[in-house]
């Protein structure tokens, strides 16, 4: 081991492992999703109960999305687990590329259930809700 492997250079993440699953835009397809969540979750150890905080966090950014998601595209969901937990990235392709309002009582629900939640649109209307979840942290709502 060198001076430059023993540690990851200022500002890089500790990105373990990487999946990315598609889907077609249909909600009859988030029961994959949400199975892929907790057998995620249960890889990194999360307990059952930050396990099932996760699976209806990503059932709920997806119902978020599914509203406006374009007829026939895919719904592209990324996990980066880390050493200390996972962030997801739950994405469609929309008409109009409108981020989910953040004073709703659903955007609220998902960041009681997931720590930390963001949104973004992409150049082609692509419009994403980032979660991130790190294990054995007690989140306030």
């Amino acid at each position: 081991m060198t001076e430059e492997t023993a540690a990851p250079p200022p500002g890089a993440t500790d990105v373990r492992d990487a999946v990315t699953v598609r889907m077609p835009a249909d909600s009859a397809y988030l029961s994959v999703l949400r199975t892929a969540t907790a057998g995620l979750a249960a890889r990194l150890d999360f307990t059952l109960d930050e396990i099932e905080d996760l699976r209806i966090g990503v059932d709920e950014a997806c119902a978020m999305l599914l509203t406006q998601a374009l007829p026939g595209t895919d719904l592209t969901t990324d996990f980066e687990l880390t050493g200390d937990g996972m962030r997801i990235s739950v994405s469609v392709l929309t008409a109009d590329g409108r981020l989910p309002a953040r004073d709703t009582f659903a955007w609220t629900v998902l960041s009681a259930l997931a720590g930390e939640v963001d949104a973004d649109a992409g150049p082609d209307d692509r419009v994403s809700i980032v979660l991130h979840k790190r294990r054995g942290v007690a989140e306030t709502a």
